[in-house]
């Protein structure tokens, strides 16, 4: 036991901080008994996966300065916003979310369940592997339209949930604003959006809903990495995940047709949910809204890793740039739009 405490001295660790806040919460007693281990991945958040006895958990702390090329500074204020996104969605949708078993609110970090990879896929590796699965892309759309239904027009959120800076500092201004930069016959456009988006509160969104914060489990997708939750605008949430089918196509071209299936599955079943305006309206403003993002992930501040040739970079541009010009109503269009731009 000796040599294993040793052992355990010498590997990394997570700061004084954060050790300090778990035995507070109960979490831990012996940091000489403890297993840590750095989970990567993220570019917002030093995470710390804890083994302790026959218990394993988490520890998340969101950091100031995002890991990008770019300066990309968010307050991190947004752990507390996470942790009562998982909460909520938890007493919704049970098992949607990682279950919170600490919160300290001076150093705004968490402690959350640990989801074992063995019975958790992470959906954007089976995707990057051409596995597809159109039921799960339903339930992750059902789930999604659930909670954004039965969060719609809450008041009580407003006090967990109250206006900052962070949404548009994470997600608006670094994604739509930043492209407009390199599309100038654009930027009225994109900022067009990004106000439209900023200026629609109708619900508690995630702000991040995307293949890699996404575990297909035993009982149904879970959703992860909720820093970015606000009260906001849903159309921004299922646009947000719906580009990642799209660019998919670039990543496993041989899993096309999967991919645009998925898409479809996804947006129909999320459509089933919407009761809290005209499905006709949700769909256009979500389809109109999605090129802009997707346009992002080639020219915005956070691009996507996988897509490296320069022709691949030029499909997105050419197919969303026509979107962005001659905006369409329904989101099949822009699947079909898509599929014949890759087809050429």
């Amino acid at each position: 036991m000796a040599n294993e405490a040793g052992q355990n001295r010498k590997a990394p660790s997570p700061d004084r901080q954060i050790i300090e806040s778990l035995t507070r919460h109960g979490l831990l007693e012996n940091p000489d008994a403890v297993q840590f281990e750095r989970l990567t991945g993220g570019i917002s958040s030093d995470i710390w996966k804890v083994s302790v006895q026959d218990r394993t958990y988490c520890v998340k702390r969101a950091l100031p300065q995002l890991r990008v090329e770019a300066e990309w500074a968010v307050s991190v204020e947004r752990n507390r916003f996470e942790v009562a996104w998982c909460r909520i969605a938890n007493e919704i949708v049970p098992g949607s979310a990682p279950r919170i078993l600490a919160h300290d609110e001076e150093a705004l970090l968490c402690a959350m369940s640990y989801l074992d990879p063995k019975f958790h896929r992470l959906w954007k590796n089976e995707l990057r592997d051409g596995r597809t699965d159109l039921d799960m892309a339903a339930q992750v759309g059902t789930r999604l339209g659930q909670i954004h239904s039965a969060c719609a027009g809450d008041s009580r959120l407003e006090l967990q949930f109250p206006r900052s800076t962070i949404f548009k500092d994470i997600r608006l201004s670094p994604y739509l604003e930043a492209t407009a930069e390199k599309h100038q016959d654009l930027v009225d456009r994109l900022f067009y959006l990004s106000e439209t988006t900023a200026n629609t509160i109708q619900t508690l969104i995630h702000g991040d809903i995307s293949p890699k914060n996404i575990l297909l489990g035993p009982d149904g997708p879970v959703f992860l990495d909720a820093e970015c939750a606000c009260l906001g605008d849903p159309a921004f949430d299922l646009a947000f995940c719906l580009k990642h089918f799209l660019l998919k196509c670039l990543w496993t071209p041989s899993a096309t047709d999967g991919f645009l299936e998925s898409f479809s599955s996804m947006t129909q079943a999320y459509l089933r949910q919407v009761d809290w305006e005209k499905k006709t309206d949700f769909e256009q403003r979500t389809a109109a809204l999605l090129p802009g993002l997707f346009l992002a992930r080639v020219d915005g501040k956070s691009p996507v890793e996988y897509i490296t040739r320069a022709e691949d970079r030029d499909k997105v541009r050419h197919c969303a740039r026509a979107l962005l010009f001659e905006p369409t109503d329904k989101l099949s269009d822009i699947a079909a739009a898509w599929h014949q731009e890759i087809s050429k």
